[in-house]
This record gives structure tokens, sequence and C-alpha cells, in this order.
């Protein structure tokens, strides 16, 4: 599965792929692996990403094209 969301809004953010994984806590090639989907992305990430982007998981995993949280 490519995760080409988390890409479309990190550089809807304008930032770098070093940048968001800095917020995430983990390297520059683990985060590019998640984008091109080499890697599943563990929950904790999926969850910070959500967050992050005020943009619900489901959205993040193209289950729903509605990018709101749940309140």
């Amino acid at each position: 599965m490519v995760y080409q969301r988390i890409r479309d809004l990190r550089e809807d953010k304008d930032m770098t792929q070093v940048e968001l994984s800095k917020i995430l806590l983990c390297s520059q090639r683990i985060y590019s692996n998640y984008e091109r989907g080499d890697v599943d992305i563990p929950t904790e990430i999926l969850i910070k990403l959500a967050d992050f982007h005020h943009v619900s998981v489901d959205y993040l995993l193209n289950r729903t094209n509605n990018p709101k949280m749940a309140e």
C-alpha cells in the first residue's frame, strides 16, 4: 500500500521528510519507507500523523474521503 495521503499532507504544509521525521521521532529513511509503502506504518505513528494533520486515521488509510476526525 502506498500512503499517498501522508505525502500530500506533508507537501501541503511545505515540509520535508526530515522535518516530519523529527516530529515523529524517527529517521528520514523510515519516514520515506512509510510514504512509499515499503513498510506498514505502526499504529502509534498513524495516530501521531492523524493528530498532526488534524485528519482521521481512516482518511490516511484511504478508508474514507472525509478527512474530518470523529468527535
